[in-house]
């Protein structure tokens, strides 16, 4: 639904400006004048012109359904809300304020929505669970925090647990990006040499009639190849990447990847530090938010995102179903390290397994970072060799005969 911003005059006298959401700039006026608003401007998002909207109301075509909220945008209004509501403003004027505060146009025309079903009797958790975007965990702690009238707090709690996850995902992301770059640089280079210059190269051995060697024949041939049947192995690269990705999909399939990810030499410990710690620092939030812990186990064992470690979380839940401890299923499955099954084997004890587990997940934080910066300080000269390799052997593939050619001449 567009959100349409407005400057006005209240039935006060004073004046107003904010946005509303409708179907169209017709029903926005409409609305506005229930509300006893004299309109003197308004526009769709802030950006659109009002004569736009009034000559195509009804085949205007909102955009914002399909932006993608950041979780960084999430995590600001998250802060921003707990902050309104811990200064006492009513939760409708503190959602009618963030919805002028947010800048990305998604989540403004999200949290409108929400504003208007708890304007209507709504709690918030149901108006977040209608809105769409928001995560089960989300719901969950924003519920038991209104059950619990603690409401500041778990939004508190929520902004910290997703700025954590933002900040994570960044540091991975960064330390990423120089070994990308340099692997789609190499590659630019050897396809370069191998349809661009060697083929020219290629035509003036030829032309000698001379015997070449097995290599050169063999990138001769791979470089002929490559020219004539590059839109075929384009399209079955895409034709296998769009099967391997319906097989992923698939339940059997979906296990047998995670499987597979935890089995890597190096990726596989960073897969396994990555689910472990979401898993963790998600079941320390939940748990501190008064989630109970059947349904924090659910929540976090789809947040680690790894099938293979969710079987075992099933298994540990069953456990707690009877009346057992968490401990002891998760050290059985042999997928989480000793320290998170002996931190959760002390907290348990001790009644602080919501502390113990913010441990293990800053921790494993760390350890992800350290192991990704690691990995790319070997990734970095690995790329460079490689790369000097396949040049060095496509320089040798065309050198070596011209050498040889150059020496039987004289």
């Amino acid at each position: 639904m567009p959100v349409y911003s407005y400057k006005g005059v209240a039935a006060t006298g004073k004046a107003a400006r904010g946005f509303v959401d409708a179907e169209n700039l017709r029903a926005a006026r409409a609305k506005l004048r229930r509300e006893g608003v004299v309109l003197t401007e308004i526009r769709e998002g802030g950006g659109a012109q009002e004569g736009a909207a009034r000559a195509l109301p009804s085949r205007q075509i909102s955009l914002d359904r399909f932006r993608r909220i950041s979780g960084m945008d999430l995590a600001l209004a998250t802060r921003q809300l707990s902050t309104l509501v811990g200064a006492g403003v009513p939760l409708v004027d503190a959602l009618g304020a963030l919805t002028e505060q947010v800048e990305s146009p998604r989540l403004k025309s999200v949290v409108a929505r929400v504003r208007d079903r708890v304007n209507e009797g709504a709690a918030l958790a149901e108006a977040l669970a209608q809105a769409g975007p928001f995560s089960d965990l989300y719901v969950g702690m924003v519920r038991a925090g209104e059950a619990g009238g603690a409401l500041e707090q778990v939004l508190a709690r929520l902004a910290d647990y997703l700025e954590g996850q933002v900040r994570l995902r960044n540091k991975v992301g960064s330390i990423l990006i120089y070994p990308a770059v340099m692997f789609l640089f190499a590659m630019f280079v050897v396809a370069a040499l191998v349809t661009v210059v060697l083929p020219q190269i290629t035509q003036l051995l030829q032309s000698l009639h001379q015997p070449l060697p097995f290599y050169t024949r063999a990138i001769i041939s791979v470089s002929n190849f490559a020219r004539a049947w590059w839109w075929a192995v384009g399209l079955g690269l895409v034709a296998v990447g769009f099967g391997l990705r319906a097989a992923v999909r698939t339940e059997r399939g979906a296990l047998v990847y995670d499987s597979w990810k935890l089995r890597l030499p190096i990726l596989g410990r960073v897969s396994r530090l990555l689910a472990v710690s979401r898993f963790t620092r998600t079941l320390s939030t939940l748990l501190s938010g008064g989630i109970p812990i059947v349904r924090s186990l659910d929540i976090a064992k789809h947040v680690a995102n790894n099938r293979v470690m969710g079987a075992a979380i099933d298994v540990a839940k069953e456990s707690v179903l009877g009346g057992a401890g968490l401990a002891k299923p998760l050290r059985a499955s042999g997928h989480f390290p000793p320290l998170v099954t002996h931190m959760v084997e002390v907290g348990e004890q001790s009644g602080e397994l919501e502390a113990m587990l913010a441990k293990v997940a800053e921790t494993y934080d760390e350890q992800v970072e350290t192991t990704m910066t690691r990995v790319t300080a070997l990734l970095e000269p690995l790329l460079i060799l490689l790369m000097v390799g396949l040049v060095l052997l496509i320089i040798l593939a065309v050198l070596v005969p011209l050498l040889n050619i150059t020496t039987a001449l004289k």
